[in-house]
């Protein structure tokens, strides 16, 4: 776990912008002793949403997912924060992809109780399809896709 990791997991603010600032650390540097979660990851079940902010506007890329193909829109589903999803929403984070067990954000969001976080998501999985056709007429690139975890995905379903 990388001093970013662990500085967005306590949701301290002051020390990410300063971790960010100094170039030290690589906000997408995937944590292999925690499932491959990023310091977003980390940012997002913690419901920090400026640190979330902070961080994608510092390169770190909001569609990398864990080893079980969650993305920290899961992690914010997960846990109720309706600040971070609604962040990760209007920064055009996917919101809407599924893991390895086929289960979006809204499912989590379910599972768990959090009604704002369904009723949220039920609106922002339409206006980030409308976004993403709208991107592809214009012909305008969105990171939207961890190829990495694509390429891991693609072996499981052959390991079958």
């Amino acid at each position: 776990m990388t001093e970013l990791h662990q500085a967005a997991a306590a949701g301290d603010y002051d020390l990410v912008e300063d971790i960010l600032k100094r170039n030290i650390c690589n906000p997408n540097h995937k944590d292999i002793d925690w499932d491959g979660r990023t310091p977003l990851h980390w940012a997002a079940a913690k419901g920090q949403a400026e640190t979330v902010k902070i961080l994608i506007e510092n390169g770190a890329r909001p569609c990398l997912r864990t080893d079980s193909g969650w993305t920290p829109a899961h992690f914010a589903a997960e846990s109720g924060r309706l600040g971070v999803l609604r962040m990760l929403h209007s920064l055009h984070a996917p919101i809407d992809k599924e893991d390895v067990s086929g289960d979006k954000p809204i499912r989590l969001a379910a599972i768990y109780g959090h009604k704002d976080c369904v009723k949220f998501l039920e609106i922002a999985e339409v206006e980030s399809r409308d976004f993403q056709q709208m991107a592809e007429l214009r012909g305008t690139p969105l990171d939207d896709t961890d190829e990495e975890w694509e390429e891991k995905k693609k072996e499981m379903e052959e390991n079958k």
